[in-house]
């Protein structure tokens, strides 16, 4: 039977993890060889063995029947960006009118789901159905529980027949591999033989929307797009600055209790929660922890804040740009480099030698922030994004680094071979990266208007969505800086000196790169003029963007770390800008739909009520009439609006005509995306002048203020 947990009374270190086959319970379950092996396995020293295999596999069918598991998924993240399953029962006939609970090594390794109704981008045709599944033993298996029941999920890598990455998981991974060997070959270098496995770290900061459910379900927008794509501004918005870290109301208090709780079962570290700045936005931060689980468990986040949040009559609005007027949504990316070893390479050393590698790896993430910087905004590439970047509380779509004055200045002297000077004594230090002093725990104040700050010992990419997988941004970003330390490993390995050559690779690389560190203030105008001057790109939409993805050079960056072929790369560009065109014809669809049926029917109804009282008053002699000046306006607006819509009608008919992708994504940005702002601004205003009583649609004052 189940074990029912009074998550409540039950102590946190006795509830966490209790739904996750971690490492811990492994080794409790495991024979110590067996262990072992998968220690060594997730640390990529060897392949897993079909004996070992089996012997995990009945170990995690008994814990998870132990706790009322009746069926098993191998749980994946196809290319839509959301999660898939498909559950199997542990249930073998015995052939003798009995059965028995069986689940093999084989079984445990891979599956097999359909592939034919998952995008593919052109690697799959509709009648090639057969895909596999294949188990990331880097990741823990889970238990996923409601009412209808319990089952085992496994995080698994999704491919092709062929092997073809059909999928967000493999790409990671292999960009991960790829990070590991080029800073293992620095590493070495350098003189370190004790490191033998270099990994990515992730910690998502997560924002979302909480607004009651009766205010959702009313909302068509909401229910089909995600945004609303209507909604008058009320009186109060986020001007006053009274909601950013203000008390949490007893019901969002509530509805985060059980949130942390759940997560903490599966072993999901939530650690932080606050207010946002908008009314009723909020953040989840969890502790950081290697980027392969980091990005299931965010998927997990995803999903656990919309199902906890429905059990407290809410809905959680993952969108990055629900409401327009006030802040969007982000999805913080803490992106670090450690080692098997204990060793945080982006963390300022207490000595000469360890500045100097961190120092190393610092300008390495520049070069490839600036040499990459296509590529690195392509990762933040949606529709939904593209209502948020450049607007409130979100960077712009130039991307660059922060670092603070001491940090910059080191690197600025270094470049122009000047003297640095001790930020505490005063005194000069000797040109030499060996001589520097040991950098202060906070090198640099925060910047939160940066798209890629550093923040102490790890850098923090703001650009990504908050609806996003974060396997793409870091899939993209581990293969820029897996690039450039390459080619630094070339230089040091050829090295006699090697305190020589760090110096003269930080000089080259920081001095020709330096261009993308800025420390002001992003979301200015100032920011903007000074990007171009400096010829930073400024991709200002998502179909623009994708098309890096396609380019030459992308192609063999790719193809050189093993992590996309040419082929994956383009079914993933034509992919994005299909979901690209489908989402936005979803959208004008939604907004001809409430316009046509409930906005214009709705307000010239009324107007035709207030021109009936208006007749009746002139009939008595009445002069200088309020209802007849409302009418007028409340007419001319309505017909305006008939007039857009009838525009919006005629450039989506153009879109849904266009075959070619990238023309078909233009077009709805350039033409569909105008005329839904302008059907938008008639409806609006029309909102300001009319009743609520009449108005047909809850509006951004009680979505936004009541819960």
């Amino acid at each position: 039977m189940s074990q029912v947990i009074d998550f409540i009374k039950t102590p946190i270190e006795e509830l966490y993890g209790v739904n996750c086959f971690s490492n811990a319970v492994m080794k409790e379950r495991l024979p110590k060889s067996i262990y072992k092996e998968i220690l060594a396995v997730q640390a990529s020293e060897k392949e897993l063995t079909l004996e070992a295999a089996e012997v995990v596999a009945t170990a995690m069918k008994e814990w998870a029947i132990s706790k009322g598991a009746s069926h098993y998924t191998h749980w994946f993240q196809p290319l839509t960006g959301l999660t898939a399953e498909k559950h199997d029962s542990f249930i073998s006939p015995a052939g003798d009118g009995r059965a028995l609970l069986e689940f093999s090594g084989k079984e445990l390794i891979k599956g097999e789901p359909d592939a034919s109704s998952f995008p593919s981008g052109g690697l799959r045709a509709t009648f090639e159905a057969r895909g596999y599944t294949a188990w990331d033993v880097t990741s823990p298996a889970f238990l996923k529980q409601d009412n209808s029941g319990t089952t085992l999920c496994i995080p698994t890598a999704f491919i092709s027949y062929y092997g073809q990455a059909l999928d967000k998981k493999v790409p990671l991974l292999r960009s991960i591999d790829a990070l590991g060997k080029q800073a293992v070959r620095v590493l070495r270098a350098l003189g370190n033989e004790s490191t033998k496995h270099v990994f990515t770290t992730m910690g998502p900061e997560q924002e979302y929307f909480l607004i009651d459910k009766n205010y959702y379900d009313a909302r068509p927008d909401f229910m089909l797009t995600g945004r609303t794509v209507f909604g008058a501004l009320p009186a109060k918005g986020q001007e006053l600055e009274d909601h950013y870290f203000g008390a949490i109301k007893e019901r969002v208090a509530a509805f985060m209790r059980e949130l942390n709780y759940e997560l903490w079962k599966v072993g999901i570290p939530a650690k932080t929660q606050h207010n946002e700045v908008a009314p009723n936005q909020f953040e989840i931060a969890p502790v950081y922890t290697t980027t392969a689980w980091a990005t299931d468990a965010n998927q997990l986040v995803m999903e656990t804040l919309k199902t906890v949040a429905r059990r407290h009559g809410m809905e959680a609005i993952l969108h990055e740009k629900p409401f327009a007027g006030v802040n969007g949504s982000g999805k913080h990316n803490n992106w670090s480099i450690n080692t098997d070893d204990g060793l945080n390479l982006l963390d300022p050393g207490k000595n000469p030698e360890t500045n100097a590698r961190f120092l190393l790896f610092a300008a390495a993430v520049v070069e490839a922030v600036d040499r990459y910087a296509l590529l690195i905004r392509s990762a933040a590439a949606t529709s939904a994004n593209d209502h948020r970047l450049g607007a409130n509380e979100a960077p712009p779509a130039i991307v660059s680094i922060f670092f603070g004055g001491p940090l910059t200045e080191i690197f600025e002297n270094i470049a122009d071979g000047k003297p640095i000077i001790h930020w505490e004594t005063g005194e000069q230090i000797k040109l030499g990266v060996t001589s520097l002093p040991a950098l202060p725990k906070d090198v640099s104040d925060r910047n939160r208007t940066s798209p890629f700050a550093f923040t102490g010992n790890k850098f923090e990419f703001r650009m990504v969505g908050s609806s996003q997988s974060i396997a793409t941004p870091n899939t993209y970003l581990n293969v820029a800086v897996a690039q450039v330390l390459s080619e630094f490993a070339g230089k040091l390995e050829k090295a006699s000196d090697k305190n020589a050559a760090i110096l003269e690779i930080i000089k080259e690389s920081y001095g020709k790169h330096r261009r993308v560190v800025y420390n002001g203030n992003g979301y200015s105008e100032e920011w903007v003029k000074e990007a171009e001057r400096r010829e930073l790109p400024n991709v200002r939409n998502a179909p623009d963007s994708l098309s890096i993805l396609v380019q030459k050079e992308t192609v063999a960056l790719f193809e050189k770390h093993a992590v996309l072929t040419k082929e994956e790369l383009e079914s993933r560009y034509h992919i994005y800008l299909e979901k690209y065109s489908k989402q936005l014809n979803i959208e004008a669809g939604v907004t001809v739909d409430i316009a046509k049926r409930q906005i214009f029917p709705a307000v010239t109804t009324y107007a035709g009520r207030l021109a009936k009282e208006a007749a009746q008053l002139a009939a008595v002699g009445a002069t200088n009439i309020p209802q007849a000046k409302q009418t007028k306006r409340i007419a001319e607006l309505a017909a305006e609006l008939f007039d857009e819509i009838g525009k919006l009608e005629i450039v989506l008919a153009e879109a849904q005509e266009k075959e070619e992708p990238f023309i078909q994504a233009k077009t709805y940005c350039e033409k569909v995306k105008p005329a839904m702002d302008a059907v938008r601004s008639k409806v609006d205003a029309l909102e300001k002048i009319s009743p609520k009583s009449i108005w047909p649609l809850p509006g951004y004052e009680e979505m936004l203020f009541k819960l």
